[in-house]
């Protein structure tokens, strides 16, 4: 979320590039989503501004602007440091992929509400005036908490197949039900999500799950029947039994949902993490004396590997997200680690992240969080007394040779004990730790 003054900023950027363009002659209004949040009271995050002017005369108007789709009316503007898209009045026809219109005509305000995906999206602001252009019935959806698309919902759907998770999105970040025509033309056409690339997928199910209501996005992606369309894995979830002593709330998916709920504004890796840290149980279920999951952490993370592949998800991304998934069962055993063990896995750049999942999963199931207090104990004794977690090493390679050693295979092994003891507390400087390597690994007399 923006700060208090970049808002300000913003605001005063989109005032004034509406200004210019109705000082030009031009119309020109803020639209879609900032009007929509504003009248909702949600601080904006971007302005979007449309007018009647021309991409060329835009262009002309402001010194400073990058044509990023002039065939489809959209230009950047740039002033203050601050970007502003400025589109012109629009509509669109046919579709060549269920993503871009096949045809492009310049037209008014009006019919450009017309051609927008949901009528609470299809709203005008006058900042000038101070009044409110609604051609669609939006506000009286907002007050009525609906998302209801644009016209004929199923050839908005046809149109950009996107717009289905856009539904589920809103849906869930405002708490609004689906009018149910619309909600039916996505249950017919959900299979149409298949035609949109990996990447726009991935932009919008980050937007899902790092919003607000994101457990809810997970429940209406099941519902209709679009999360086995593209998260198949997580569908598998459903119905994946739990022992009840340790997972009172339900099944795996509903686990998760729940997890998902409890986080706070996260980074989209976390957000996978927890989406996906539990993604490997139903092909480890097995019963026994209960139910369990054995290695579900280890087969989860091979899971959530393929799956951030599926999504193009930058390799940086995906590492991380895997490591999460991978390392979420450590917290078990942390009170019993050996201090060295602790603060090697404390010592991890993901360790935050690995420690805020660990909390969400507890909270959605057993409710004990004594091994994340324990581990946040840890973490403030070690910033009081300013000691790294993982300190640079007592020794290297070229003080085991200035004492004589011939480097070799044994260099590693002397070096991964010094280091062990170093993080016991065992070892504590240079000296010691040479005089500790020559009584342990004494030189071969010549």
């Amino acid at each position: 979320m923006k700060k208090r003054n970049d808002i300000d900023k913003l605001n005063q950027v989109a005032l004034q590039i509406v200004q210019t363009l109705k000082d030009n002659g031009y119309v020109a209004y803020w639209v879609g989503g900032c009007v929509r949040n504003m009248l909702m009271g949600i601080p904006p995050d971007d302005i979007d501004v449309a007018t009647n002017a021309l991409p060329e005369a835009v262009m002309t108007l402001f010194p400073h602007t990058v044509s990023v789709g002039a065939q489809f009316g959209v230009v950047i503007v740039i002033q203050e440091g601050v970007s502003v898209e400025v589109a012109t009045f629009r509509s669109e026809e046919g579709s060549q992929d269920y993503r871009h219109p096949q045809s492009v005509t310049f037209v008014t305000d009006k019919e450009d509400a017309q051609r927008r995906d949901f009528t609470i999206n299809a709203l005008f602001y006058d900042p000038i005036k101070d009044v409110i252009i609604d051609y669609v019935g939006g506000r009286k959806d907002i007050q009525q908490r609906l998302i209801r698309a644009v016209g004929e919902p199923e050839r908005r759907f046809v149109e950009d197949a996107l717009r289905m998770l856009r539904a589920i999105r809103f849906s869930a970040r405002f708490d609004f039900s689906i009018e149910p025509s619309t909600w039916s033309a996505i249950l017919k056409h959900k299979s149409l999500i298949q035609k949109i690339s990996a990447d726009r997928i991935r932009e919008e199910l980050i937007k899902m799950f790092t919003a607000p209501g994101a457990g809810n996005a997970l429940r209406l992606l099941d519902r209709a029947g679009l999360l086995v369309e593209i998260l198949p894995e997580v569908a598998d979830m459903k119905g994946i039994p739990q022992p009840k002593q340790f997972h009172p709330e339900g099944d795996v998916f509903e686990h998760t949902a729940r997890a998902l709920d409890y986080l706070e504004n996260p980074s989209p890796t976390l957000a996978f993490g927890v989406l996906l840290h539990d993604v490997g149980k139903p092909k480890t279920l097995r019963y026994d004396t209960r139910i369990r999951f054995d290695s579900h952490d280890k087969i989860g993370a091979e899971i959530a590997d393929n799956i951030c592949r599926r999504l193009n998800f930058s390799n940086k991304d995906r590492t991380w997200i895997v490591s999460l998934v991978a390392r979420h069962m450590y917290f078990l055993n942390v009170q019993q680690m050996r201090p060295s063990t602790l603060r090697k896995f404390m010592g991890s750049e993901t360790f935050e992240e690995d420690l805020e999942l660990h909390r969400v999963d507890c909270l959605a199931s057993h409710r004990d969080l004594s091994n994340y207090e324990f581990c946040r104990k840890k973490l403030e004794e070690f910033r009081q007394q300013k000691t790294e977690l993982i300190p640079p090493p007592l020794i290297t390679g070229k003080d085991l040779i200035q004492a004589g050693y011939t480097p070799g295979p044994l260099f590693r092994k002397i070096l991964d004990a010094v280091a062990e003891l170093q993080l016991e507390g065992t070892l504590t400087s240079k000296k010691s730790a040479l005089e500790w390597v020559k009584q342990h690994f004494p030189l071969e007399k010549k």
